[in-house]
């Protein structure tokens, strides 16, 4: 797990500060230099800093007042009291926005909007958007859970690993963007994929450090297919065009591409009706990855 943003930290504080009402609605909020001074950070921080608050709702610029605590709004129609909020419906209400719009469209101010409340009150369950969408991908993941006993073969554990990720990426496309290999986030039900797949590698008797390049690898695969799925149906949300009718689009600025002759291997393989079916894609590459490491086991025997 890698340390917060220190923007993020230090727009945490300054919303904890308003929560605790330390800063009530209309007072001004440390300034980019006041920032800058208190908690020892460069000016660009500092302007992060202002533009996380304004982005989450919490702080609006006025001409001559500087950045303020927005005022509190109440909401237009019925909705259930304050206490019957709670973690979970903050979680779900973000999964909502996101499953139907993309993760992009996942705001602190859109989801208050949603479930039709103040949007500082938010602070009371989630600390940050960051920590709410490592929240969101947990939820997302317990959707699915384990076996309660491991199959004896290793590959078949991997096997359900890797599906269940798949699972869960095909379900919640915007899921590949909230994991990480390089910049994990802790979280339980994520982490239960990796704990899967190390204990079923680990039968192997291979260097832990091997069982770990195959787990990355695996995830890796997974991720990029997902990242690759969630492009597309952003694609055909933002334009209304299909994988079909865009590759259409492309036919006439291909085939001058290929009347060059420098291209002769891809001149014949585009003859050939390719599916792109991301489900086939990706049972072939966890095919051929396991089998490498079947391939490792079996020279390993032989010397």
């Amino acid at each position: 797990m890698t340390a917060e943003a220190p923007y993020r930290r230090i727009a945490a504080e300054i919303k904890a500060r308003i929560a605790s009402g330390e800063l009530r609605p209309g007072d001004r909020i440390p300034s980019t230099r006041q920032i800058t001074q208190e908690w020892g950070v460069a000016m660009a921080t500092a302007t992060k800093v202002i533009a996380a608050l304004k982005d989450d709702g919490v702080v609006d610029t006025k001409p001559g007042a500087g950045t303020v605590v927005r005022p509190v709004t109440q909401p237009t129609r019925k909705y259930p009291k304050e206490p019957d909020l709670g973690k979970e419906r903050v979680v779900r209400a973000a999964m909502a926005i996101a499953d139907a719009e993309g993760l992009g469209m996942v705001s602190m101010r859109r989801i208050a909007t949603d479930l039709g409340v103040a949007t500082m009150s938010l602070y009371r369950h989630v600390t940050s958007k960051e920590d709410l969408i490592v929240d969101m991908a947990d939820a997302a993941f317990a959707e699915q859970p384990f076996p309660d006993r491991m199959p004896r073969a290793w590959r078949e554990c991997v096997e359900i690993a890797a599906r269940l990720m798949w699972t869960v990426c095909r379900r919640h496309p915007w899921v590949a963007s909230a994991m990480s290999m390089t910049r994990p986030r802790v979280s339980p039900n994520v982490m239960m994929y990796t704990e899967w797949t190390m204990t079923a590698l680990g039968r192997l008797g291979l260097p832990l450090t091997e069982n770990w390049y195959t787990h990355l690898s695996i995830f890796g695969h997974v991720r990029g297919l997902a990242l690759t799925l969630q492009d597309e149906l952003q694609a055909r949300q933002d334009t209304g065009v299909t994988h079909e009718e865009w590759m259409a689009t492309e036919e006439a600025a291909l085939d001058r591409l290929l009347a060059t002759g420098r291209y002769p291997t891809m001149a014949a393989t585009i003859k050939v009706d390719f599916d792109y079916d991301l489900d086939k894609v990706f049972e072939y590459g966890l095919r051929l990855l396991l089998d490498g490491v079947e391939h490792k086991l079996r020279t390993r025997e032989l010397h």
